[in-house]
């Protein structure tokens, strides 16, 4: 035992900027479920992007269906499982427990928020806001970016640019499937970009907050 602290899953230098990133998305997910609760149709903002992307054909449809695979339990329950394997390999169990955590609490918000709004898509059983999928996969990207920043030591900048690139490009991307494939209305992958993006610096707080306790009282009983 070297006696160091364990790294922080979320670098101190991230905590304002994503603090209030975290703030800004919980108000857009709130507006929106307030703008669209018990709807059943696509609003106007809707229109503008289904008509671009909605309905697409081979192979594009095949990749559609390949990333919408990733937000699937099966799916996602790999991609957490080579991520904690990752972590445990790396011998960053925080960083494990984050993943879990943060990825299982964006998707767990996301579920109760569809039963709370109400919002449906072909049909009465279909709730639709805000995107389990794209909550899922933009958290599990944000995770991935918040344990490689902290990994390589990037400053504010660099470390907040590459965390938000990839909660961009992997909530574009889950998105764009979800919309493509006519499984959700373009501004309930918004709401789920902004469901990942609201929990996962809490949840990342949160775990270095219970984990910095946790170390302090084992340190306390071993004197």
């Amino acid at each position: 035992m070297t006696g160091r602290p364990a790294p922080r899953v979320l670098p101190p230098s991230l905590r304002a900027w994503l603090g209030l990133i975290a703030a800004l998305a919980s108000l857009v997910v709130v507006v929106l479920g307030v703008l669209y609760a018990g709807h059943d149709k696509p609003g106007r903002v809707d229109g503008w992007f289904q008509h671009a992307v909605d309905g697409v054909r081979l192979p594009w449809r095949n990749v559609a269906l390949a990333t919408d695979f990733l937000g699937e339990p099966a799916g996602a329950e790999m991609l957490v499982v080579a991520a904690v394997t990752g972590c445990l390999l790396l011998r960053r169990p925080r960083a494990g427990v984050l993943v879990v955590v943060g990825v299982g609490l964006s998707v767990g918000t996301a579920t109760l928020l569809k039963h709370l709004v109400g919002r449906t898509i072909h049909g009465d059983g279909n709730l639709s806001y805000p995107s389990g999928h794209t909550a899922f996969f933009t958290a599990f990207a944000l995770v991935v970016a918040l344990l490689a920043t902290g990994r390589l030591g990037l400053g504010r900048t660099a470390g907040t640019s590459l965390v938000l690139a990839a909660a961009l490009v992997a909530g574009a991307a889950m998105g764009w499937a979800q919309v493509a494939l006519g499984a959700h209305y373009p501004t309930d992958v918004l709401g789920g970009w902004c469901t990942a993006l609201a929990v996962v610096p809490a949840t990342a707080w949160l775990v270095d907050r219970i984990a910095g306790r946790m170390a302090d009282v084992g340190r306390r009983e071993r004197r």
